[in-house]
């Protein structure tokens, strides 16, 4: 037995045709309806197109799937039999994005008239956005050079084709070697190094690296240290950019972390505000002024020099390797010490992975009696991690690079420190 037509499917067919009507007004107001290069369609077209797909998508959802075919086919064609007569007159005006936006006019409306009117909606909206701003996707595309567009497929391939081939893990003693994990570590290097790239191409080598430092803090510190120091010896002058960038993304760690911890338990966030506002107050005191500073240089001196290598794959392998190493030798030490208590615990695991102790310390604070203790190790935590991060700095940068890391983390240390001694 059909359905019988009630107002739902009235409202999915309306919103169909609605999706034409708004393609359609896009590309009759952007002129590629109209003058001497007008292309296949308008506004009442479109929302012809719009109507015509909604009331297929209907007769799909009440199984009338031949008639639904049919009529989907016939529009198709017509949109195709449009493009060949636009393109056997000729002339500048022929692209196609006007007979592939009724296309996809067809494919929304008619999914709309099948009831899926979120997917409707959203892809409707991305398209309009897309269609206006051609201007501006046409300049950006025009701005990617051969190192950017090579560095962009060989991360699609290493993300999109390596990583899903390799097993889960683990293999092998001491916590074992978790081969896709460590992959995503040599995916987050080289996407820091990219959006690193990115950002010393826009604003600069020296504030580019306080750019990447910032956007690196809100993912590890602990990689964008990796990731610099060893920048610092291999180019020296840039010394100064890349501790503003270790020390802008140890800062921005911190209410990182904080937010964190209050979204998975208030209580320990609101217990944890005396550990960590005093190390921030400290951190954002000595990135924001010289980070405003270079901004100001860059504008007066211009463009800078075209940073290299976009990935960086080299560096993140052995950056990786480096992690695993890392992770081995606090599993062993964690194991010795981990049952003598929390905060013993917690100055260990804090080392290198701060999430994974917040979210343990919010739920072990939903007990009343420890959620002093959760909030006390949390700072721990990141008191050790600060003390990781400036040997990291020691051990792989250059001198310069290591005498303002070692200035600007003592200070973040010793503020975290002072904290603690105060909050306990």
């Amino acid at each position: 037995m059909i359905p019988p037509f009630d107002l739902q499917s009235a409202i999915n067919i309306a919103i169909g045709a609605l999706v034409g009507l708004a393609v359609g007004i896009e590309r009759e107001w952007s002129g590629h309806a109209r003058g001497s290069d007008a292309q296949f369609a308008g506004v009442r077209t479109f929302f012809v197109l719009g109507l015509l797909a909604g009331v297929a998508g209907w007769f799909q959802a009440t199984g009338r799937t031949a008639v639904a075919v049919v009529l989907l086919a016939a529009a198709a064609v017509l949109t195709l039999v449009g493009y060949v007569a636009a393109a056997r007159e000729g002339g500048e005006g022929v692209h196609g994005t006007t007979e592939a936006a009724a296309l996809l006019v067809l494919t929304l409306a008619a999914a709309a008239g099948m009831g899926h009117l979120q997917l409707a909606a959203g892809a409707t909206a991305v398209t309009l956005l897309v269609l206006y701003e051609k201007g501006r996707i046409h300049g950006f595309v025009q701005k990617i050079g051969q190192h950017e567009m090579l560095a962009a497929l060989q991360f699609a391939v290493l993300a999109l084709v390596i990583l899903p081939l390799l097993p889960v893990g683990p293999y092998g003693p001491f916590g074992g070697i978790r081969p896709r994990a460590l992959w995503m570590v040599v995916l987050l290097f080289s996407g820091l190094n990219f959006a690193g790239y990115l950002a010393r191409r826009a604003v600069g080598e020296a504030a580019g690296y306080g750019v990447t430092g910032l956007m690196g803090g809100l993912v590890s510190s602990t990689v964008v240290t990796l990731n610099l120091s060893p920048i610092s010896k291999k180019e020296p002058e840039l010394s100064r950019p890349l501790a503003l960038g270790v020390l802008a993304a140890c800062t921005v760690l911190l209410p990182r972390v904080l937010l964190v911890a209050f979204l998975l338990n208030p209580e320990v966030g609101l217990a944890l505000v005396r550990y960590l506002a005093p190390p921030f107050a400290v951190g954002a005191a000595m990135v924001a002024v010289p980070f405003l500073r270079q901004v100001r240089q860059r504008q007066k001196s211009g463009a800078a020099p075209e940073p290299k290598n976009p990935l960086g794959l080299g560096s993140a392998l052995k950056m990786t390797l480096m992690f695993q190493l890392v992770l081995m030798v606090i599993h062993v030490v964690e194991q010795e010490l981990g049952a003598r208590g929390v905060l013993g615990s917690a100055a260990i695991v804090g080392l290198t992975d701060l999430d994974a102790l917040t979210l343990a310390m919010a739920r072990l604070g939903q007990q009343q009696e420890m959620l002093g203790t959760a909030a006390k190790a949390i700072g721990i935590g990141v008191l050790s991690n600060t003390v990781f991060k400036l040997g990291v700095a020691v051990a792989l940068g250059g001198a310069a690079f290591r005498k303002m890391v070692v200035a600007g983390l003592g200070l973040l240390g010793l503020a975290s420190a002072g904290a603690l001694w105060v909050g306990w």
